[in-house]
């Protein structure tokens, strides 16, 4: 996270509750205009962290800095904080209206200023008309938004928001979390909020801090956290990871000692029916599927592999697989954790299919082959579909900027290569023009299929 124009500071920061520590040594600095999602499990600091940035908790040491100042003797009150709360916190016997004007009303703001911010607050949040209302004729994303406001009002400089999500179903969460972006995007207000859903911090934040009994693990984007964990938590924290001990008996994958442990995740793993898989034959292994989950536009596969359950995304365009057949199955890649030290190792194979598609691929006159992409037929098909729609193609109109024939052109440079493409920006070393499983982000990742 860049630290020159920091508006929140932390600086070794140490909180007990009792012989309890909450908090250990905490540091990190956060832009100004930053929304920051304090991500963690139950019980490891994150809301302690929210609540002495807010001045509800004081450090036992450690300094809290708000745009270059001192805070830690400062009550909260004066420390231009706006707070939403997790079970939102309305007053049930105050309107709508009353409830977003309740602290302007306490800075003794003016009538005529009051009403202006009140009403330009509730159409900011999409509730005009509701300002008669009382909570309890409110939805649970209503009630939400009119927290927002409330805590808006005063016009504060920092937002700090306790899992704002939670007590809200879950389709109007998706909803609001949309919704809470482009607000403080629109708003350029430095926000931080605290979840334990990662989906929930990898669609919404633009920076991440990991929290682990009372410790920053690691911060950053959500791609580089997902991509590059720094330590064996991250990875095991984030994506839906997959622990395996004997991964050695995994073929081209050599153990690197005794007590190391590999994590998998979904997109490491390929699973193809049988005589489906051309370009790993070779160097696929077999497995028997235990499990088949509908997802909407892809299949999660289970499959049972050296005695390890693996799950792996198929798309529903793909050839459909059974419970207990007999697959195709190969990993791409995994992070090897060696006590504190984690890196990512890929499948010796793919040097190997590499320079057979690179160097040794002749055509039957001794030239160099036209087609370099050896996945089956239907996937070139897909795949080329999709980049046409994307640019504007004939498979269909893409986005307004890249249409027309210039985007049939860069349509046709790039079919055949969109995992290629993808897992550059996303997994270092991962080149093969075959791969197609991209990391799952809630922005700007997705599965071709």
């Amino acid at each position: 996270m860049q630290e020159n124009t920091s508006y929140v500071e932390l600086r070794h920061i140490n909180k007990h509750f009792g012989d309890f520590q909450a908090s250990k040594d905490i540091n990190f600095a956060i832009p100004k205009g930053r929304l920051v999602a304090l991500l963690g499990p139950s019980g490891s600091g994150k809301t302690t962290i929210l609540r002495m940035i807010a001045g509800l908790e004081n450090p036992d040491s450690g300094e809290i800095l708000i745009d270059g100042k001192v805070v830690n003797n400062i009550p909260g009150s004066e420390r231009g904080i706006g707070f939403v709360f997790q079970n939102y916190a309305l007053f049930r016997y105050m309107t709508v209206y009353d409830n977003i004007a309740f602290g302007l009303r306490v800075k003794k703001a003016s009538k005529e200023e009051i009403d202006q911010r009140v009403r330009e607050l509730l159409k900011l949040i999409n509730c005009e008309g509701l300002e008669k209302r009382y909570p309890s004729q409110l939805s649970g994303g209503q009630r939400q938004r009119v927290a927002f406001a409330r805590a808006l009002a005063p016009n504060p400089q920092l937002l700090l928001l306790d899992e704002p999500f939670a007590a809200i179903d879950a389709k109007v969460r998706l909803e609001l979390r949309t919704w809470l972006r482009e607000m403080i995007t629109q708003l350029h207000i430095t926000s931080i909020f605290v979840t334990h859903d990662q989906d929930e911090a990898i669609e919404v934040a633009d920076d991440i801090i990991v929290t682990n009994q009372g410790r920053v693990e690691q911060d950053g984007t959500p791609q580089e956290l997902y991509s590059n964990p720094a330590t064996p938590f991250v990875a095991r924290f984030l994506g839906n990871s997959i622990p395996v001990k004997n991964y050695h008996e995994f073929q081209f994958f050599g153990a690197e000692g005794p007590d190391t442990e590999a994590i998998l995740r979904p997109e490491f793993i390929s699973v193809y029916k049988k005589g489906e898989n051309v370009q790993f034959k070779k160097s696929a292994e077999e497995g028997v599927v235990q499990d088949i989950i509908f997802r909407g536009s892809s299949l999660e596969i289970r499959v049972l592999l050296h005695g390890n359950l693996l799950s792996a995304i198929r798309s529903i365009n793909d050839p459909p697989v059974e419970i207990g057949e007999t697959v195709d199955v190969f990993i791409h890649r995994l992070f090897i954790i060696d006590g504190d030290k984690i890196t990512l190792a890929d499948n010796q194979s793919l040097k190997r299919e590499r320079y057979h598609l690179t160097e040794g691929q002749k055509g039957e006159n001794g030239s160099e082959a036209k087609d370099s992409d050896h996945r089956p037929a239907h996937h070139r098909r897909r795949d080329r579909g999709l980049l046409r729609r994307h640019y504007g193609g004939p498979a269909g109109p893409g986005p307004a900027h890249s249409g027309g024939r210039e985007g049939q052109h860069q349509a046709q440079r790039l079919s055949g290569r969109w995992g290629q493409r993808h897992q550059r920006l996303h997994y270092p070393g991962a080149d093969h023009p075959g791969l197609s499983g991209v990391c799952p982000l809630g922005r700007g990742g997705h599965h071709p299929g």
